[in-house]
């Protein structure tokens, strides 16, 4: 069965749309998605699913926390080929003296080109790579001036950001996953 990993858009952030991970386990359980496992309390899951039209599951799984929590949160889903890519694909993986915690990818459903080149960057560097946006902060995130915003105000994308080590352990997650 193929391993589908499920990044949620701001859960359990600044004390705002809590969700316990035994929860979030229950509600993919109830969708039949198969061995639910979650990573941090940052909303990240991984499970086997069968079909293959991620994105009606990913409306699913948004429906059922809502019905359930009383918040609906952007689900951002990827195969386990998909997160293989990222992960490979990463553009900044050659570079020497690179901090993992200071790589954030950021995940998008869909072509967000676009909104790209409305990023106000100083001292970060990026590079997008697919539907995906990866972000390096040499400074570190937290002393960052980068917003967001143009992809908050863009109608129809949903995305969501991990660091670079949460990304390579969700990999792992739904590897083992699909063996």
């Amino acid at each position: 069965m193929p391993a589908v990993i499920c990044l949620l858009r701001g859960v359990n952030v600044g004390g705002n749309n809590k969700i316990k991970m035994d929860v979030l386990r229950s509600i993919c359980e109830s969708l039949k998605l198969i061995n639910p496992q979650t990573y941090i309390q940052s909303g990240n899951v991984v499970f086997g699913a069968p079909g293959k039209d991620l994105a009606a599951l990913g409306g699913r799984i948004e429906s059922a926390i809502e019905k359930s929590c009383g918040f609906r949160p952007d689900v951002v889903l990827r195969t386990l080929d998909e997160m293989r890519a990222v992960v490979t694909q990463n553009p900044f993986s050659a570079r020497e003296g690179m901090e993992p915690g200071k790589l954030l990818v950021t995940f998008f459903d869909g072509d967000a080109s676009a909104k790209i080149p409305l990023l106000k960057v100083t001292n970060e560097e990026w590079r997008l790579v697919g539907r995906e946006l990866y972000i390096y902060f040499p400074i570190g995130q937290g002393q960052s001036k980068l917003s967001f915003a143009p992809f908050d105000r863009a109608p129809k994308i949903k995305w969501t950001g991990r660091n670079w080590n949460t990304v390579t352990k969700l990999a792992e997650m739904a590897a083992s996953l699909e063996k």
